[in-house]
């Protein structure tokens, strides 16, 4: 027990430490942090439901399309800023996102990636519930975020993906 608060007692210490020698930086991180964690699921219509997958929550086809182009990114081995930048690019002009809106929808985003245990599964249970959501009437809107996201050709996992969305949403092959 004497170590348990030795050790946090040096934490403590620390964190007084780093937030007396730069005050101003660690209230912005700490506001930041905190209107990120509160704002985030009230700007994505995000209603956390008692015993549910909190992909089951999501209602809006836009927040899913935005959170599959994030897994979708994630699929390529070695996804760059550039990458990234294509992603929040296509979400703006196919959604029209603010600034607010991107940060927003990207948290949660990595949130659901983390709870799903990585980006095929996310793909497969976000694309189910997009389907759900508005029949597959979301698939243009989703090709155009994945191609604009796409720096040069599809990794073998990202054509596995896409295949995959294009049974999950029951899209017709043309």
């Amino acid at each position: 027990m004497p170590i348990v608060i030795a050790i946090l007692t040096a934490v403590a210490g620390a964190i007084w430490w780093w937030v007396r020698s730069n005050p101003r930086d660690a209230l912005d991180h700490a506001s930041g942090a905190i209107t990120t964690a509160i704002n985030a699921p009230r700007r994505m219509a995000f209603k956390r439901q008692t015993n549910a997958h909190p992909v089951d929550s999501i209602d809006d086809p836009a927040i899913a399309v935005a959170v599959l182009g994030q897994a979708f990114v994630q699929l390529d081995a070695m996804p760059t800023q550039d990458t990234k930048n294509a992603l929040t690019i296509g979400l703006r002009k196919t959604y029209g996102f603010s600034d607010d809106d991107i940060s927003g929808v990207f948290a949660e985003g990595k949130w659901v990636l983390d709870y799903c245990g990585g980006p095929e599964p996310t793909i497969d249970r976000v694309g189910r519930r997009l389907w759900k959501i508005d029949q597959g009437q979301s698939w243009d809107d989703l090709q155009a975020v994945f191609m604009r996201s796409v720096q040069g050709d599809l990794s073998e996992r990202q054509i596995d993906a896409v295949l995959g969305l294009k049974r999950a949403l029951r899209v017709q092959t043309r």
